[in-house]
């Protein structure tokens, strides 16, 4: 339930003195994060969320020492459907008037190998925080022809609604919502 595999790796804040600290390249739509969720138990709504900023500290030869930051602006919640994603903006499900930040800040990470991480940190939606572990991989890291340096990680998690103050549901199946989350950073 709180496996997150997650690479919306935003602000990484390393210890190492190699870390180089990168920013997540939502502007120009090289990052997103996505949510899926059950209807009904018949089949599965999707959506992600539109803006959302963020930062992470990574060095490749000390994968542990990693951090990330990451803030989505609730209300930016977008399914594709305008009436639904009112339904879902409001008191019902996200609150994002009284709650328009949802926050991942990391904790820990921990280097699977083969670039496999596991980043633990809390999760802050609907104003209730709670510890996740993220699993995510590496994607790739290199030189961009305009002269920057990128590093790109994704990943999945799942988390529980009722564990965010979030009750309403649309039937038993539709409790989790699997989050899934693709980052690629330019380094400062």
């Amino acid at each position: 339930m709180k496996k997150l595999t997650f690479a919306l790796v935003t602000a990484l804040s390393l210890s190492t003195a190699n870390a180089a600290d990168y920013v997540i390249d939502s502007k120009d739509a090289h990052a997103s994060v996505n949510f899926k969720i059950q209807h009904l138990g018949y089949s599965w709504l999707t959506g992600r969320f539109n803006d959302f900023k963020g930062t992470f500290s990574y060095d490749e030869k000390s994968p542990s020492a990693a951090s990330v930051s990451v803030t989505i602006d609730t209300g930016s919640l977008d399914s594709n459907h305008s009436e639904r994603d009112k339904h879902l903006r409001s008191k019902d499900f996200l609150s994002a008037k009284e709650f328009p930040k949802t926050t991942f800040v990391s904790t820990k990470v921990t280097d699977k190998g083969n670039g496999l991480l596991d980043i633990t940190g809390n999760l802050t939606l609907h104003g209730v925080t709670n510890p996740v572990t993220i699993e995510a991989k590496k994607v790739g890291e290199g030189k961009d022809p305009w002269g920057g340096y990128r590093a790109g990680f994704s990943g999945t998690t799942t988390i529980a609604l009722k564990d965010y103050g979030i009750n309403d549901s649309l039937g038993p199946a539709s409790q989790n919502v699997e989050l899934s989350l693709h980052v690629e950073g330019v380094k400062q």
